[in-house]
This record gives C-alpha cells, sequence and structure tokens, in this order.
C-alpha cells in the first residue's frame, strides 16, 4: 500500500537507532560495492531490505510484518505521528531479500564489528589488556533443502539425525561489553577449532584472548600468539609440557611442541607459561584445571597505553546506579528527541524507547493476514 505521503518508504525509513550503527552512507556504499543496487524505483529499495534484515537478526522471534512494523514506527514517531505507513506484503519482503543476498550484511557487519569498552568499563579490563574470548556455538536452521545440503544435520545420541539442520557459529567477544567484532559460520560437520583459525587475524596487541580448551593446538596457538596479542587458553590437564622452571607464586614456565604432524620433530617449541588449580566446590574429587599463557612474567603489564582503572567484575554499585539508569528529562525540553547520526558503530547516547501514543488504533490499521 503506498503512504499518503509523496515520500517514499526508502527515503524515511533510515531514521532511528540503527542509523547511530549503520549510517545509511556506510549502507548505500556497501550495497553498491556488493552489486546489489536496485535497476529500478522500488518501494523496498536494497538500503530499506537490508536494515529489515538487521531488525530480524534484532528480533528474531518475530514475524515479518511484526518487524517491519517496528522499523514503520520509527518512522511515525519521527514524523510527530502525523503520518503512518503500511509494511509490504510477505511475498515482497521475500522477493526484496532474495535481491539483497547475505553479501551486503556480511560486509556492514566487518565494517562496523569493533570493542567498544574504554578504559572505565568494568569487567573489560586486565592488567592492562583488552579481555576477549573466543568460544562457539550451534544455531537451529529451517528445515530446507538448501539448508541440509550446505549445513547438515548432526547426529542426535541414538544415531539418528536432527530434526533440524544446523550452523556452527564461533565468534571473538569482548568480555565486558559482549560485543561480537568478528565471526565464522560454517556447516555444523567442520570443528569450532578449523572455523576459529579464520578468526585469529582480528587479535592484535594489548589484546588478552580467553579460550576453552576445545580450542588448543599446536598450530592455533602459534598462529594467534603471532598477532601480537597475549592469550590464556584452558587445556586438557593430560596435556604435559616440558617444564623448565618453576616461578615463585606456583605457576611454572614449560615447552609446548606439536604432538602430530610429519615435521613436528622440526618444528621449533614455544615457551608458556602453565597454571594449575583446582576449585573447592564441596565434591571430593574436584576436577583439576590447566591454563597455558603468552605472559611469562605474572607481574608484566602491557606498555604504551594509558592503564586503566581496574574494578571487580561488576564494577562500582553507585557508579553503575549513575550511569545505566534512564537519564532524567530536563526542564522545558521534548519528552523525546530525534536521534543524531554518528559515524559507523557510535551508539550514541541512551533515548526512551519508542511507543504509539494510541496502540489500538494501530492494530486496527494492520494488513489483514
Amino acid at each position: 500500500m503506498k503512504p499518503v505521503s509523496d515520500r517514499r518508504l526508502s527515503d524515511v525509513v533510515s531514521v532511528g537507532l540503527l542509523t547511530r550503527v549503520f549510517p545509511a552512507s556506510l549502507v548505500d556504499e556497501v550495497i553498491a560495492e556488493c552489486g546489489r543496487r536496485e535497476q529500478r524505483s522500488r518501494t523496498l529499495t536494497a538500503r530499506v531490505t537490508a536494515y529489515f534484515a538487521i531488525g530480524m537478526a534484532l528480533n528474531s522471534e518475530g514475524s515479518y510484518e511484526e518487524v517491519f512494523e517496528q522499523l514503520t514506527d520509527g518512522l511515525s514517531w519521527s514524523s510527530g505521528w502525523s503520518q503512518s505507513w503500511s509494511p509490504p506484503t510477505k511475498s515482497a519482503i521475500f522477493q526484496a531479500r532474495s535481491r539483497l543476498g547475505y553479501e551486503p550484511v556480511r560486509e556492514l557487519f566487518r565494517r562496523v564489528a569493533r570493542p567498544l569498552a574504554d578504559t572505565d568499563t568494568p569487567g573489560s579490563w586486565l592488567a592492562g589488556r583488552r579481555l576477549v574470548a573466543l568460544d562457539g556455538t550451534c544455531l537451529d536452521l529451517p528445515d530446507t533443502p538448501a539448508n541440509v545440503e550446505h549445513f547438515g544435520r548432526p547426529a542426535s545420541s541414538r544415531g539418528e539425525k536432527s530434526a533440524f539442520p544446523q550452523a556452527r557459529l564461533v565468534a571473538v567477544a569482548e568480555c565486558g561489553t559482549h560485543a561480537v567484532f568478528d565471526a565464522a559460520i560454517g556447516p555444523c560437520r567442520i570443528s569450532e577449532r578449523e572455523l576459529a583459525h579464520d578468526l585469529m587475524d582480528t587479535l592484535e596487541p594489548g589484546m588478552l584472548l580467553l579460550a576453552d580448551r576445545g580450542f588448543y593446538g599446536f598450530d592455533m596457538w602459534t598462529r594467534a600468539a603471532a598477532t601480537g596479542a597475549d592469550l590464556l587458553w584452558r587445556v586438557k590437564s593430560t596435556l604435559s609440557p616440558r617444564h623448565l622452571d618453576t616461578l615463585d607464586e606456583g605457576s611454572w614456565l614449560a615447552q609446548i611442541v606439536p604432538t602430530s604432524g610429519t615435521d613436528r620433530q622440526q618444528r621449533t617449541p614455544l615457551t608458556v607459561r602453565v597454571i594449575d588449580y583446582t576449585l573447592d566446590d564441596g565434591r571430593e574429587n574436584p576436577e583439576q584445571y590447566r591454563l597455558l599463557t603468552t605472559i611469562l612474567d605474572p607481574l608484566r603489564r602491557t606498555r604504551g597505553r594509558t592503564r586503566p582503572r581496574l574494578r571487580p567484575a561488576l564494577g562500582n554499585r553507585e557508579h553503575l546506579r549513575r550511569t545505566q539508569n534512564p537519564p532524567t528529562r530536563p526542564p522545558r525540553r521534548p519528552a523525546v528527541e530525534i536521534p543524531t547520526v554518528g559515524p559507523p558503530g557510535n551508539l550514541g547516547a541512551p533515548v526512551l524507547p519508542l511507543r504509539h501514543p494510541h496502540p489500538d488504533a494501530r492494530r486496527r490499521n494492520r494488513r489483514p493476514t
């Protein structure tokens, strides 16, 4: 249904929170580079569809209509509720998504995703290093022949196939903010370690990468350490590096070598620091944990940057109360202000939630299903 206004939906849908992170100029640039710019005038342009795809990720439980309604509510709000837009049909949305493809959305993530913590963000720093973590998971996918062929179905415990195909996701995230700034997706038959190889290049000096024992391997460790980032990984307690020296605080220096490969005898051993510990959780035989780290000196801090003010994991309660509570409205100012567009990745200041002043009227105007 065509809007009452002469403006097209695609001309104004870029207002709102999404444009703080994904400015319209950046979206258009990426779409052009990926060759997805529309050849004729459409209501659902590639830019609108890109924002819609991001909206679906933010509201994965919602239907097409519900997600698009959230976007168009932002348009009505920005016009002071003087205008309204009707969402397009499912068929139109499906065709628009097919025209866009996945490449522009993937490139937008690569352009914008980055660590967000500053020096005062609680839980984001340790001894001057930015805490980041590597981990993986599996995601259920729609049961379609194309998904089954590409991603596959994992086997169940009884030897049968899973009800849904699954994709394996491995990501690098900032610990303090939970911001994912690099990720790799592949079929469920591919291991997390194999997917993680493609993520090592996102590391940089000044980071401390945490990882569980499933990621350790000599080649993986070597590649991650070569980036200049420090590593702190859990390994299997059965891993036995060659002991070199015991340090005063109880950890010890050792050498690790590859355990497989025809050239493992010619590979140069790497020196690491080993930390062994147990958790007193009340069990008779508590499990022993073993960590490897590239930080050979327990007292060494990173250089060349301002040391952050370290805080407990949850931070100072009074500070969090002042900074995380919704801001009070200044006198003689409108209750809601239109957010300004900042550089890519800039979330800006928090704003009040968008809310339709007459929700019952909005529901009556919905397109019948």
